[in-house]
């Protein structure tokens, strides 16, 4: 921990202890509520801890969601302790499962129908499976024929992948795409 921390070592420690215990994402309210603080000061705490783990290199992150925080596993030991506790076989989602949850993750809200035309094969085990895993849910319905089921992402897609927000995600159009396009648009000139 920084020398010149604002926070008194014990307090960091308390804190650290609490995210380890808990067995989900903890809101700041619930922390400062926990430890005696205002959520400003426990909010700020937890990105101090965070800089720190990031600076050492350490082990652990601290991952951000929603007014919430969790300690996680840094991305680049997460294939150790997959063989450590036996994940790597059942954890690895499928070719067809990232590219279904990449069409959700970038289109969504979307129905079923769309997924299959987008992936040109019936997608409804893929979906379950998904589903059952936490990564989308059902949101709706759509207001066109047949009334098909609206998919999205869920809190724990963000978890499962790291990231914060769906602003995470890189950008959905690549360099090559715009070339393609750029071909395209010339050809039928």
């Amino acid at each position: 921990m920084e020398e010149n921390s604002k926070y008194t070592q014990e307090s960091l420690t308390a804190l650290e202890a609490v995210l380890f215990a808990a067995a989900a994402p903890v809101s700041y309210s619930r922390l400062a509520e926990t430890l005696g603080l205002k959520a400003g000061v426990v909010h700020e705490m937890c990105r101090e801890l965070s800089n720190d783990y990031e600076r050492r290199c350490a082990g652990i992150r601290m991952q951000f969601l929603d007014g919430q925080v969790q300690l996680t596993t840094a991305p680049e030991v997460s294939s150790a302790v997959e063989a450590f506790l036996g994940l790597e076989a059942t954890q690895k989602l499928s070719r067809a499962a990232l590219e279904t949850l990449t069409i959700i993750a970038y289109r969504q809200p979307v129905s079923r129908p769309v997924i299959d035309s987008i992936r040109g094969v019936n997608s409804e085990y893929i979906l379950r499976g998904l589903q059952n895993r936490g990564l989308i849910e059902e949101i709706g319905r759509a207001e066109t024929v047949g009334r098909p089921i609206l998919y999205v992402t869920t809190q724990d897609f963000l978890l499962y992948f790291g990231l914060s927000s769906l602003n995470d995600l890189p950008p959905f159009e690549t360099e090559e795409m715009a070339e393609n396009e750029e071909e395209i648009r010339i050809l039928k000139e």
